[in-house]
């Protein structure tokens, strides 16, 4: 169980509208593709199939701490936000006992990327110092079977259980939270036809805007890091 202060929630009700897991579920499906794309780019490092510049050094180790931050955010906004949350509002219909702790073993993990990283950046992209970011497929692995279970565990709890504007309401804390400047154009980037129709309903215009700019300069990035 969570060990913040419970909040105070507002009771669903039969027949009100369901919470929307859009942003979470863009999250996680963004987490999974991004540690398998740079696993993958620093594996062909690694291996010598790839050749590194330290320009191409630097976006990789920026990218990586950039997405371990962001993996970090995304975990400590479930255990001080969502899970209370869930917890008040679901009671006894829910124990967060494990993924909480799933969060607490991935900490250590991703700070220990995070130096691998800087050291990479120093090395100018020496491919033995590639090599002890490999982990980063563990991370992967790690991450998708968290992400499964959690969504077969928790998201019917959910949706069961907590309140539309409860549920808005951690949505709000979580992008409060993030670095806009990187999440936001990932989660476009996972987005389904059907969200992106969603999206374009609701947005506004000068938030459609920020978000064209911030995707044209994650694109630059992206080609530092992925080619």
């Amino acid at each position: 169980m969570s060990s913040t202060t419970r909040p105070t929630v507002t009771p669903r009700r039969a027949g009100d509208p369901e919470p929307d897991l859009t942003g979470i579920r863009l999250s996680h499906r963004a987490m999974v593709r991004d540690c398998g794309r740079i696993a993958a780019v620093v594996a062909a490092i690694a291996s010598g199939r790839r050749h590194c510049t330290p320009a191409r050094a630097r976006a990789v180790s920026r990218y990586v701490d950039l997405l371990c931050e962001s993996i970090h955010h995304h975990h400590s906004t479930e255990d001080q936000v969502a899970w209370p949350v869930i917890e008040a509002s679901a009671g006894s219909h829910v124990d967060l006992t494990e993924l909480t702790e799933d969060h607490a073993a991935l900490d250590p993990r991703l700070a220990q990327l995070r130096a691998r990283a800087a050291a990479f950046r120093i090395s100018d992209g020496d491919a033995a110092t590639a090599r002890p970011l490999a982990e980063l497929s563990d991370l992967h692995t790690l991450i998708g079977e968290h992400i499964v279970e959690e969504e077969r565990e928790i998201f019917p709890v959910i949706t069961a259980h907590v309140s539309f504007s409860d549920w808005e309401g951690v949505e709000k804390a979580a992008q409060k939270r993030g670095r806009m400047s990187f999440d936001a154009p990932r989660h476009l980037a996972v987005m389904t036809e059907e969200e992106w129709i969603r999206l374009g309903a609701t947005i506004n215009p000068l938030l459609r805007v920020l978000f064209a700019l911030l995707s044209v300069r994650h694109r630059r990035i992206e080609r530092a890091v992925f080619g």
